[in-house]
């Protein structure tokens, strides 16, 4: 397998596991959302806060077995 092949793997791999952690902690409190009328609003800064921590975790891991 090619550097490029391997490289879509991981990019698919990464996007499956933000996925799937966007559908277990969906709304968390400290996520901003706002509804007046028929205009909704929703932020999730908290969310985006701990998806970040858990991939700057994992990439650490990654990049100490190259």
């Amino acid at each position: 397998m090619t550097g490029m092949g391997k490289l879509f793997i991981v990019i698919g791999v990464v996007f499956i596991i933000i996925g799937l952690l966007w559908g277990i902690f969906g709304r968390l409190p400290g996520d901003i959302s706002f509804k007046k009328g028929n205009v909704s609003f929703h932020f999730p800064i908290m969310t985006s806060i701990v998806v970040s921590i858990i991939l700057s975790v994992i990439l650490f891991i990654i990049g100490k077995f190259r």
